[in-house]
C-alpha cells in the first residue's frame, strides 16, 4: 500500500500567486512571494495551497490554460529579471497599475514587452552565463516546449486566434506547413522557450525558499485540459474530435449548486481507448511536470475519473447530457507505477456516488470538505462529525463566496442549523469555522486568505457561470499584520497542526 503523505496534522493557506500584492499589476514570483513564504512559517503553517499556474487564455482562468506543461509568463518577477541584468530599471514602469485587483489587459501587455525586451537582451549578451543553463532546459523540456513554443507563437501571428481559425495545413499539423512556420517564426518561438526557462528558474528558487522555510506546495490539475491549447492542437488523437479537429463532446456538470443550468466547460472530452494504448504516458508526464514544481496535487473534479459528464458539443447549456464511464482505476495504478506513488488530494465534491468514494479509497486518497457546504442537517457529510482523519478541510475554496459573504447570504435553515451545531458562532464568522476546520479531525486544514482578513463577498476569486471578471482579486500591504499572523498560529499549535 503506497501513502500520499505523513499522516501528522497540519495545516495551511489558500492564495494563488496572483493575488500577492507589488507594484507590477499582479502578484508575481520575485520578493514578495519570498515574503509570504516567511509569513507562513512564522504563523507555523505547513501548506501553501495555489491554484494551477499554466498560461491563462479565455477569461483569465487557470483552469483554462495554453498549455497543461507550461507556466504562466504572466508571474515571471520583473524585480528578478533587473537582478538577473536582463532588464534595467529605466524598463520597469512608471504607470500606476490598481492594488487591490489585476486588470488584465494592460497587465498582460506590460508583462509581454518585459519579456522581448529580457529576450532581446539575453540574445545580444552573446555568451552570458544563463545561456548554457537555457538550452540545457530547451533539450530536457523539448517533448512539450517544441509544440507549445510553436503553438504560441502561431497564436501571436494570428493575432491570437484559436487554432481552429489558423489555416488548415497549420490545423491538421501539415508537415511542410509546421516546417514554414518554425523557420518562419524562429525569434517568437525562442522567446516563447525563454520565458518558459525564466518562469521554471524563479519557481525553483521560490520552492527552494519554501522547503527551506518548512512550506510545502499543495498545487492544482484540472482534470480536462482547453480546447484551444497546444496539448489538443499537438496530440488530437487523445482526445474526442471529429475530422475537422474540433470537439464532438465537450465537458461540464449537470445542474448543481453553483448553476441551475450546470457548468458548460467546454473542453474536449478525452479518448481514454487511445490513452490506455500509450500506458497513460500523457497523464504521467502531466503529473510529473507538475510534481516538479509541488510537493502535492490537488486533482480537479475527481469525479470524472470514474464517470465524467459528456454535453453535445452544439449545446448551450449543460443541461443535457449523459454520465459516461472514465478509466478509473486503470489510471490511477498507472500513475502509482509511474509516479512511484500518488500525492494526490482528490476534489470529490459534487454529484459523488457510491463508485466514486470507492475508487478514492480504493488509492487511501484524501479527500475534501467544506465547511460551507455543510450546515444543511446533521447527516450531510461536511459536517465535522462525519471526518475521517485522511481528510482535507477548507472553510471554502476558490470557487465558494468568502465566508463572511457566504453567512450573510445563507438561508435562514442554514443559519439556523448552524447555530445549533455551533451555538457560540456569529460574532467572527471567518474565524468561528477556521477553528471548526482546525480542531477537526481532519488531518490537513486549509484557509483562503480572504477568511483569514475576514473579507466580504467583494473579495471573491471566481463566480462559477460567469463569462468574466474572475481571478482578479489581490491583498494589499499591510492586510497581514502580525497580529493576524500570531493569532494563526496559536491555533495551529493549540490544535497539533505545526
Amino acid at each position: 500500500m503506497t501513502t500520499t503523505t505523513k499522516s501528522a496534522r497540519s495545516a495551511g493557506v489558500l492564495l494563488h500567486p496572483t493575488s500577492l500584492p507589488g507594484p507590477y499589476g499582479i502578484g508575481d514570483l520575485g520578493p514578495v512571494a519570498f515574503e509570504w513564504i516567511d509569513v507562513l512559517a512564522s504563523a507555523g503553517q505547513t501548506w501553501w495551497q495555489i491554484l494551477p499556474l499554466g498560461p491563462t487564455g479565455y477569461g483569465d482562468s487557470p483552469y483554462q490554460c495554453f498549455s497543461a506543461f507550461a507556466g504562466n509568463p504572466n508571474l515571471i518577477s520583473p524585480e528578478v529579471l533587473a537582478r538577473d541584468g536582463l532588464i534595467k530599471a529605466a524598463d520597469l514602469p512608471t504607470t500606476h497599475f490598481p492594488a487591490d485587483h489585476v486588470d488584465y489587459g494592460p497587465v498582460i501587455q506590460f508583462k509581454q514587452t518585459l519579456l522581448t525586451r529580457a529576450w532581446e537582451n539575453f540574445q545580444a549578451s552573446g555568451a552570458r552565463p544563463l545561456r548554457s543553463a537555457f538550452d540545457a532546459f530547451c533539450s530536457r523540456q523539448a517533448s512539450w516546449l517544441d509544440d507549445y513554443s510553436l503553438f504560441m507563437a502561431l497564436k501571436e501571428a494570428h493575432e491570437g486566434a484559436g487554432w481552429h481559425a489558423w489555416p488548415a495545413d497549420l490545423v491538421l499539423r501539415k508537415p511542410a506547413a509546421l516546417e514554414k512556420a518554425r523557420r518562419n517564426l524562429t525569434g517568437s518561438i525562442g522567446r516563447q522557450k525563454f520565458g518558459q526557462f525564466l518562469f521554471t528558474r524563479q519557481w525553483t528558487d521560490l520552492k527552494r525558499h519554501a522547503h527551506e522555510r518548512g512550506i510545502k506546495l499543495i498545487g492544482d490539475v484540472p482534470i480536462f485540459v482547453s480546447i484551444d491549447s497546444a496539448d489538443v492542437w499537438a496530440n488530437p488523437d487523445l482526445f474526442q474530435l471529429d475530422e475537422e479537429r474540433k470537439p464532438t463532446v465537450v465537458a461540464g456538470v449537470p445542474p448543481d449548486y453553483f448553476s441551475a443550468t450546470g457548468q458548460l466547460w467546454g473542453n474536449p472530452h478525452y479518448n481514454w481507448a487511445e490513452m490506455k494504448k500509450s500506458g497513460y504516458a500523457w497523464w504521467i508526464a502531466r503529473m510529473k511536470a507538475t510534481l516538479a514544481q509541488v510537493d502535492l496535487v490537488r486533482l480537479d473534479h475527481f469525479r470524472g475519473f470514474e464517470a465524467s459528464w459528456e454535453i453535445p458539443a452544439e449545446n448551450t447549456t449543460a443541461e443535457i447530457g449523459r454520465w459516461v464511464p472514465g478509466p478509473g482505476a486503470d489510471l490511477l495504478h498507472a500513475l502509482r507505477n509511474g509516479l512511484d506513488g500518488l500525492p494526490l488530494i482528490a476534489e470529490d465534491l459534487g454529484v459523488i456516488t457510491p463508485q466514486v468514494e470507492a475508487l478514492r479509497d480504493e488509492f487511501h486518497l484524501p479527500g475534501m470538505r467544506i465547511l460551507q457546504f455543510a450546515f444543511s442537517g446533521p447527516d450531510n457529510r461536511f459536517l465535522p462529525h462525519h471526518y475521517d482523519r485522511n481528510t482535507v478541510v477548507y472553510t471554502g475554496t476558490h470557487d465558494n463566496d468568502t465566508t463572511v459573504g457566504w453567512y450573510a447570504e445563507s438561508s435562514d435553515h442554514e443559519r439556523w442549523f448552524l447555530h445549533r451545531y455551533l451555538p457560540s458562532v456569529g460574532k467572527d464568522i471567518a474565524w468561528e469555522l477556521l477553528q471548526v476546520a482546525w480542531a477537526s479531525v481532519a488531518n490537513y486544514a486549509i484557509v483562503p486568505l480572504q477568511d483569514l482578513l475576514s473579507l466580504p463577498t467583494q473579495a471573491r476569486m471566481n463566480f462559477p457561470g460567469r463569462p468574466a471578471g474572475n481571478w482578479g482579486w489581490r491583498f494589499t500591504t499591510g492586510q497581514v499584520t502580525p497580529a493576524m499572523i500570531g493569532r494563526l498560529g496559536d491555533l495551529t499549535g493549540l490544535y497539533s497542526r505545526r
